[in-house]
């Protein structure tokens, strides 16, 4: 579908609708710690990162947000993906200094639009934005879309492909369509704590014995401790290199 794509710092009149844009995530995955750190400097900080969909009507139907970090001579990307880019984006900002790469945190499409190809163009335009930015690539630490086995390693189902070639995963299949590289795993790229009482609360289920538990959506399990009265989700993604085109 046609869209129109904009650059939040360019357009901050649609920050609102970009808020209140309805997601899909389950309210687990609300909760990382680290990601507050980076939703509540948008505006402030990264809007020239942000980019914001509208449909024929102008109503807005997707976001892509990503953000510049100090990567330095790191020449592996790191185990701790999503959290490691918000935390060293976050500190580059408040430091002054100049970032060296660029990743992806997020593209979200409203539910009633999704499977129309527009996580596709959002990449693109994600891609493209960075390279005006100077970035010769874009890194994502990909949030595989259609794992459902939490207890399968994501080792053996980032790897995992069909008879054409492509990823059976459907969301790293558009990251490789549109010319990602999967670099490697990144096996705790986002990490979620909270008491049992917030688990049960955030899942509906009873969190009443130690060992994992199986939660929908979460790509690992959650690991529970009674006798501490905590439990903890580590999820794994996988790094995704792009191109942008910009000189290195």
């Amino acid at each position: 579908m046609a869209l129109t794509i904009s650059v939040l710092a360019d357009r901050p009149d649609l920050a609102e609708a970009m808020w209140d844009m309805p997601s899909s995530w389950p309210e687990f995955m609300r909760q990382d710690p680290i990601g507050g750190l980076y939703y509540g400097n948008v505006e402030t900080r990264f809007s020239a990162f942000v980019l914001v969909a509208q449909d024929e009507t102008g109503e807005v139907v997707a976001c892509g947000y990503s953000i510049p970090f100090v990567r330095g001579n790191r020449e592996e990307l790191p185990d701790n993906g999503w959290d490691f880019v918000i935390r060293e984006g976050l500190l580059a900002s408040i430091r002054g200094q100049e970032p060296d790469a660029i990743s992806a945190v997020e593209i979200a499409v409203r539910p009633d639009h999704q499977g129309r190809g527009i996580s596709a163009q959002m990449l693109g335009a994600m891609r493209d934005n960075a390279a005006r930015h100077g970035f010769p690539e874009l890194v994502a630490p990909v949030r595989p879309s259609a794992k459902t086995d939490a207890n399968e390693p994501m080792s053996t189902y980032a790897t995992r492909v069909r008879e054409d070639g492509l990823p059976v995963d459907p969301w790293l299949r558009v990251h490789v369509r549109a010319g990602g590289h999967i670099a490697r795993v990144a096996p705790r790229s986002m990490v979620i704590p909270g008491t049992l009482t917030e688990w049960r609360a955030w899942t509906g289920l009873p969190f009443d014995k130690t060992g994992p538990v199986l939660v929908e959506r979460a790509l690992a399990p959650v690991h529970c401790d009674l006798d501490h009265d905590v439990a903890t989700y580590v999820e794994p993604n996988v790094w995704v290199v792009h191109r942008t085109g910009a000189p290195s």
